[in-house]
């Protein structure tokens, strides 16, 4: 496993230790994932998302009085501003701070992952609970997490590995005790959630991967990965505060 990284700064690069030309870009209001070749994605990305191949993931701040009327325009019109393609990009908003994202990777015989999270729970909510709920307006995500996966993967294992990272994410909010205002349970995520998940399918890696649970290397890798990430961007922005 490589070495987590935190970006602390405005800007800086960090170049993945385990896929070669696979890096992440800080930009003072942005954080770009470039992979080195496009990627099978899947992910509900406000601005490219749903199953379709991406080039590159960004995760865009902004102010927690965003007035989201059009987030796709605005996003398209954040990355003609900051000279980055509009197609093949799957596009993420957050009102969390960038210094807090975190980044994981690990890679073994099969395949290496590198997941990116920024975390924020202000607005904690616990999934299965009776509580609030709004009509589909869109908000900033508070949970965002970026997966890439070099090696191979059905698309059935690709939804897998969304449920796993679901899964992390929940467990990790469990046991840092982060808890719905509105009810007290244990919350699973927040009312902003968002994932994108993308996967270089080279043909260099011989294992197709047909599942990602809990049970396989590849899901406990992911589960692993975005558990720590998540835990470590809550941990960083509490420090902060105290």
């Amino acid at each position: 496993m490589a070495t987590p990284f935190l970006f602390t700064g405005n800007e800086g690069i960090y170049e993945s230790e385990s896929w070669a030309g696979l890096k992440l870009i800080r930009g003072e209001r942005h954080i770009l994932l470039e992979a080195p070749a496009g990627l099978d994605g899947i992910s509900s990305a406000v601005y490219g998302g749903g199953m379709r191949r991406v080039e590159r993931m960004i995760n865009i701040y902004v102010d927690r009085f965003y007035r989201c009327d059009n987030p796709e325009r605005d996003i398209a019109e954040s990355l003609k501003q900051w000279g980055i393609p509009t197609d093949h990009t799957a596009g993420l908003l957050t009102a969390v701070q960038l210094r807090h994202a975190s980044v994981q990777e690990e890679q073994c015989a099969d395949y290496s992952v590198l997941c990116c999270a920024t975390a924020g729970v202000s607005n904690a909510a616990r999934a299965g609970s009776r509580r609030t709920t709004f009509r589909a307006d869109w908000t900033p995500g508070t949970i965002n997490v970026m997966l890439a996966v070099d090696g191979r993967m059905t698309q059935a294992a690709m939804v897998n590995a969304v449920m796993t990272a679901t899964e992390a994410k929940a467990a990790a909010l469990h046991d840092l005790g982060v808890c719905d205002a509105e009810n007290g349970l244990s919350a699973t995520g927040t009312t902003t959630d968002a994932v994108v998940l993308g996967v270089s399918q080279r043909p260099d890696w011989a294992l197709l991967h047909s599942y990602a649970g809990t049970a396989t290397d590849l899901g406990g890798t992911v589960g692993r990965l975005v558990y720590a990430a998540v835990s470590e961007s809550l941990r960083a922005a509490a420090a902060e505060r105290a």
